[in-house]
């Protein structure tokens, strides 16, 4: 199999930051630096900084975690990164991300090939957030948004958006693309400020009522119900 697979079934990383990870020179196989098209045989000895990377069979883990504002979503070892945060005795990393200044729901799992399935933009799963602005909401600007609009010079998808009932400045609005900070720029396109971010649900995952900092393990429906989806 090709290195980036072998580091993502080990659980160190997605397969797409293992390809960073390549990219970066922090992979090494028996000594060497690995490429894109290096391959892992038996017996090899994989490097990531100064980390051995060991394969064993292990019970796969699936988490809703409720992202606190300030935690960054990476496994970098950095202040306020995730995996501090969190404090789960065995190793497990995030699906996809959530920004720093953003709370809400995030999945957490050991299973690396899980992680691309679920994350990658171009499979079109569903995130549902809630939004706070800092001015009342016009009608036009979640008209428009819904329709797709340009920021960094790309059209957004179109997506659902409404206002949250009885409310006068939150919408929720469910995407299916990820684009850096997507729901903050659009909202800045129209000139309005975002004073809280919170994202409610990942597919069929509900962040319900766990309160930040706080996680769960998935019901065996939950996950049967993912899986299917994927």
């Amino acid at each position: 199999m090709k290195i980036d697979q072998y580091i993502a079934n080990c659980g160190y990383a997605s397969r797409r930051k293992a390809k960073e990870l390549i990219e970066e020179k922090r992979v090494l196989v028996n000594g060497k630096l690995a490429n894109f098209s290096t391959k892992y045989a038996a017996g090899d000895q994989v490097m990531v900084d100064n980390d051995l990377l060991i394969y064993k069979e292990k019970e796969p883990v699936y988490l809703a975690y409720h992202k606190p504002k300030g935690v960054v979503c990476t496994t970098e070892k950095i202040a306020g990164n995730i995996i501090d945060a969190i404090k789960y005795p065995e190793a497990i990393y995030p699906v996809g991300r959530l920004d720093k200044d953003s709370e809400g729901l995030i999945l957490m799992t050991n299973e690396g090939p899980m992680i691309d399935r679920i994350a990658n933009a171009a499979n079109g799963h569903e995130k549902e957030y809630l939004v706070t602005l800092n001015m009342p909401i016009r009608s036009k600007f979640l008209d428009e948004i819904s329709e797709g609009i340009k920021i960094m010079g790309e059209m957004t998808k179109p997506c659902k958006v409404w206002p949250e009932p009885g409310t006068k400045r939150l919408f929720r609005i469910i995407l299916t693309q990820g684009m850096n900070r997507q729901i903050r720029r659009m909202c800045n396109a129209y000139d309005y400020q975002v004073i809280k971010l919170q994202r409610l649900r990942v597919m069929n995952i509900h962040l319900d009522k766990l309160k930040p900092g706080e996680w769960r393990v998935l019901t065996a429906d939950e996950l049967n119900k993912l899986k299917e989806a994927l």
